[in-house]
């Protein structure tokens, strides 16, 4: 009888165990002080900075980059994916204030393509370092005969540190509040189910280089990696207080920002105040409806601050000086009956978003 391995069935520990090796570097340079060990443990080691904080508190987020891995896979380019992971992730522990401190990520791949798997964790290392957390540790599972193959599935886990009595909670919003919009790249990673159908609609090649793109691939233009915003909350934050944050994810401006706010306010917000990426006036060609357009995607911002009015035009040179182009978008107010989020924008057929 012939002995049956493993390998056999299509999982590889030794090629899995060459990997790890390969992308420990990787994390080296997203190493901070607290990280006690390295990687390759059963679980990652990391000391809370309690000389820094009087009453921490933990600020967890887990997440992950969605259909927009598809494109990532027709595309063969997996590195912005990785920083997607922890954009996504980071970004919405950074809405309570939280400084990153860690990150966990979790590579599930049908069979595991070493040169894949290293340009997907060096994205994932690019975003720690932009973020300022360490990659503390993670798991690459190789699982046959449950992905298609060249596919692969990530998710991923971020952690944060806040003082107790600095948490954004949205409670110390006040009517006369100014709302802030700081830029995103483009579609982030929330919509793709949406974009893919429009390029299936438009026949849009990935591949084609378009004048209404600024000269880019209509797929480089959709694969543009999530903004990671940990550092221009932390920066403002060291100079004056924001009142909240809203992440703006799947639900758009109206549904995150709305969750920001307490239920007696809600923002006015003028949409020419702000620019936005080419790919939207492209995807609206499709003839998605405005309302429709901005509950799926950002629509070109990123990240909300909502800010005392005295300390708005600080918060705005402090990004400026950091290279974003913030601006005013819109002032808090009374919430009569109307919604949460009121966006005064007149699209195609007079809609309003």
């Amino acid at each position: 009888m012939n002995k049956l391995t493993y390998k056999d069935a299509g999982v590889d520990i030794e090629a899995g165990d060459r990997f790890v090796s390969e992308i420990k570097p990787l994390t080296e340079r997203t190493s901070r002080p607290e990280v006690l060990g390295g990687i390759g443990g059963f679980g990652g080691l990391f000391a809370l900075p309690t000389d820094r904080y009087q009453s921490p508190v933990l600020v967890a987020g887990t997440d992950g980059v969605g259909t927009k891995l598809k494109l990532a896979f027709e595309m063969d380019q997996h590195h912005t994916v990785g920083i997607d992971l922890v954009a996504m992730c980071v970004n919405d522990i950074v809405v309570s204030g939280a400084e990153p401190l860690f990150f966990l990520d979790y590579y599930a791949t049908g069979k595991l393509e070493p040169s894949v798997g290293r340009a997907v964790v060096e994205g994932i290392a690019e975003g720690c370092v932009q973020a300022g957390c360490a990659l503390l540790g993670g798991e690459t599972a190789e699982m046959p005969g449950f992905y298609a193959k060249g596919e692969y599935d990530l998710a991923g886990f971020a952690v944060g540190i806040v003082e107790r009595e600095a948490i954004i909670d949205g409670g110390r919003v006040s009517a006369g509040d100014k709302v802030i919009g700081i830029p995103s790249s483009g579609l982030h990673s929330n919509g793709f189910s949406l974009a893919r159908k429009v390029i299936e609609v438009l026949g849009l090649n990935l591949e084609e280089t378009r004048e209404d793109l600024e000269g880019i691939s209509v797929g480089h233009a959709l694969l543009e990696p999530t903004r990671i915003y940990a550092r221009a909350v932390r920066n403002i934050l060291q100079e004056v207080p924001i009142n909240a944050v809203a992440h703006i994810t799947g639900g758009g401006i109206p549904g995150n920002l709305a969750r920001a706010l307490p239920p007696n306010l809600a923002a006015f917000l003028d949409a020419s105040a702000w620019d936005k990426a080419p790919i939207f006036d492209l995807l609206a060609k499709a003839g998605i409806p405005v309302y429709e357009q901005y509950k799926t995607f950002n629509m070109g911002l990123g990240m909300i601050i909502v800010i005392s009015a005295p300390h708005a035009q600080s918060a705005i040179e402090i990004l400026n000086d950091m290279g974003e182009k913030a601006v005013v978008i819109g002032e808090i107010g009374q919430r009569n009956e109307g919604p949460a989020v009121s966006i005064e924008s007149t699209g195609e057929g007079g809609e309003q978003p």
